[in-house]
């Protein structure tokens, strides 16, 4: 008799999911196969990602070096640098290894030094030209000629490390989004140095247990906001050294912080001179050759992740910035892009049937499944999000269970939600119902990142949520002593709309640098339109340190809302329960564990002792949007404690009548009261 097939989890817990079954084994049994063929003589997937080791430069025993390259297309290689006057010499030119692309030199002792700059002259049938090595781990720009080189790096004092097997702590995680270059306060590019002395205390004192650093890897034009790589293997050197990210690094692990990088394998830049896409004189080493090569939305360049070259590249890629630089994990750009051969664009991706209609690209589905094995078995509690919003099913599921194997996954509609809110509906017609639906409809097998916004919503030509709520007034009208009624409908909204959205999460919740105080403006990042100015690509930090504006009113709110979350361990994965939603009064509210939370969205309508069905007992009033201290009110008394009112039709549900003051746009949280047990002096003295 036949053994019967083992039914994955993601089919068992989505029956919806049946009819594609044959589409979704079959992409696990891809990533088994590929995992096989790539470990066939490694033995398993992290002794395979180790590209890094063996090609680029390197030390020998003997004080020597060894530099390796992949290029079959190339017919000779020679590095060329100040060591040799950007010359030609033999004692610097590569030879081929029998039977293989791959190049070799031995340099003696001596011959190049720390700091000193280089590059490849790669020849080929009918052409050359100078190349940076695709697995250079240093790369800078000349500020006289913005031409960029290899460097190589050798340290006299390499980094010692001083916090070892750091664990982060993720029950729930708390994101702060963020930008070497753009976190400083003045007009120009801000360093990791920077950032550990000067923003480090501030997103520490925030209260958020993990940071996502944007713009790590080494791109050539600074205004791409990170995401055209040229190379992969080397931190940005334009905000430091790598001793400088290492203790950056190693100042947050300290703090508690985990350091999640922003990492980008969906797409390479196009340049020729500074990235891979060319980098033997062919096309095709890392790429498609057909039409598929260059994206048709990013003006950049594809990987072909059909080629076990490519996944060797990028494996390797991941293993290399978790074990040289301690990162905690990655947060996956551009994973829809990936996902599909049309890269999601003009697909609305309404039903089941367009993410198994044949379009999806089953290499790069088991590039990213390989991926997520593989960074897990290096790093136990290594962080793996996914920029995804077509939603395909299974994205965020474990690898045993049928999924791709990411922890989590960018819950990208909600963001859009709240700029349409803003952008399309009168106050009066916010509805509690769309709202807690927007923000709680999610798979039962998949953790999401919530948030409001994201640095994607606060770039040129968008407006951050604050921007939206009080537009120019807030060049005028940010005075503590003004009471400007459009700023006061602003401050109120912003605390409510990321309380309702912070508190609903089921995994993680994450705001971008300064967006917790309402940073005013946009980014925008210098470029050519602008003059080349820094003006809006930086963070205007003195605006919440200054006490007579109202800034510091909703990063004192950030931070108490923060602490309250993440107070409550394992807050992500507590129900959340629906108590009462009412559109016609714009009222929603519900519990997770001993918490209450209460919305009343209406922009007119204050309620008094307007009854909640609850679970029975007495409430305290924890946290509320209206309390002076966050710019409010103070019409909500957060010193009355609340009892639920007996209602002989509710009671045999378990619940009784929470009678409470809501005043118009706030929102309060409250917690089931529990008394602390009296201790006797007898008890004492033991």
């Amino acid at each position: 008799m036949a053994k019967r097939k083992k039914v994955l989890n993601i089919i068992k817990n989505d029956p919806w999911l049946a009819p594609y079954s044959d589409a979704i084994e079959g992409r696990h049994e891809d990533a088994v196969r590929k995992e096989k063929e790539l470990t066939s003589e490694a033995g398993s997937l992290t002794d395979f990602a180790n590209a890094h080791n063996y090609f680029g430069l390197h030390r020998t025993a003997d004080g020597g070096w060894v530099f390796r390259e992949y290029a079959p297309n190339a017919t000779s290689i020679t590095l060329t640098g100040d060591f040799s006057d950007w010359k030609e010499e033999e004692k610097f030119k590569l030879k081929r290894l029998p039977d293989s692309g791959v190049w070799e030199v031995y340099i003696p002792a001596g011959a190049i030094h720390h700091g000193q700059l280089y590059k490849m002259r790669v020849r080929w049938n009918g052409g050359e030209g100078e190349r940076i090595p695709a697995y250079a781990t240093r790369v800078v720009q000349d500020e006289k000629t913005y031409l960029f080189s290899a460097q190589v790096w050798d340290p006299e004092h390499p980094y010692k490390w001083q916090v070892k097997n750091f664990r982060p702590d993720t029950k729930p995680l708390l994101i702060y989004e963020c930008h070497i270059g753009m976190a400083q306060q003045r007009e120009g590019v801000g360093t990791y140095v920077e950032f550990r002395d000067l923003i480090l205390p501030r997103i520490h004192a925030d209260g958020y247990n993990a940071i996502q650093i944007m713009a790590i890897q080494e791109h050539p034009y600074y205004g791409s906001f990170g995401y055209h790589v040229s190379n992969f293997y080397a931190a940005s050197s334009r905000f430091g050294t790598p001793e400088e990210l290492k203790s950056l690094i190693d100042k947050a692990h300290e703090l508690g912080i985990a350091v999640i990088m922003d990492i980008v394998h969906s797409h390479a830049v196009k340049n020729v001179a500074e990235g891979i896409g060319s980098i033997d004189g062919s096309c095709d080493l890392y790429f498609p050759s057909d039409g598929r090569r260059e994206h048709p939305a990013w003006d950049s360049l594809c990987f072909d992740y059909g080629k076990d070259e490519v996944l060797h590249f990028l494996l390797s890629n991941c293993k290399y910035w978790l074990e040289e630089y301690h990162f905690d994990g990655f947060r996956f750009d551009g994973v829809t892009s990936m996902l599909y051969y049309s890269h999601g664009l003009g697909q609305s991706f309404g039903t089941y049937d367009d993410y198994y209609n044949g379009h999806q690209d089953t290499a790069a589905i088991t590039y990213l499944t390989l991926a997520n094995k593989l960074i897990h078995q290096i790093k136990r509690s290594a962080i793996t999000i996914a920029e995804e919003m077509s939603g395909m099913p299974g994205l965020a599921v474990p690898f045993k269970d049928g999924g791709i194997g990411f922890d989590y996954r960018m819950a990208m509609g909600i963001p859009d939600y709240w700029i349409k809110t803003l952008k399309e509906k009168k106050d009066e017609d916010w509805h509690p119902t769309s709202i807690f639906w927007e923000l709680t409809n999610r798979r039962d097998d998949e953790k999401t990142i919530s948030y409001v916004e994201s640095h994607d919503q606060a770039l040129v030509g968008d407006k951050t949520i604050i921007f939206r709520l009080i537009d120019e007034k807030m060049y005028w009208h940010m005075m503590r002593d003004d009471n400007d009624m459009t700023v006061a409908r602003g401050i109120a909204l912003h605390k409510m709309i990321r309380l309702v959205t912070a508190s609903t999460i089921n995994g993680g919740y994450l705001n971008f640098m300064g967006n917790e105080f309402g940073h005013p403006e946009w980014i925008d990042f210098p470029r050519e339109g602008n003059g080349w100015s820094h003006k809006y690509a930086r963070r205007q930090w003195d605006l919440v340190d200054r006490k007579e504006l109202k800034y510091f009113y909703l990063n004192d709110f950030d931070n108490a809302m923060i602490s309250l979350i993440s107070g409550v361990y394992n807050f992500q994965a507590l129900p959340v329960e629906k108590l009462w939603e009412k559109d016609d009064d714009q009222i929603l509210a519900y519990k997770r564990g001993d918490l209450v939370f209460v919305f009343n969205f209406n922009p007119a309508k204050s309620f008094d002792g307007y009854g909640i069905l609850t679970p029975p007992g007495e409430y305290e009033v924890i946290l509320s949007t209206d309390s002076p201290e966050f710019g409010g009110y103070g019409n909500v008394d957060m010193n009355v404690h609340h009892f639920t009112v007996p209602d002989p039709l509710y009671t045999p549900h378990g619940v009784g009548w929470l009678k409470l003051y809501l005043p118009s746009r706030t929102a309060q949280v409250l917690r089931l009261y529990r008394p602390k047990p009296k201790i006797t002096k007898t008890e004492s003295s033991k």
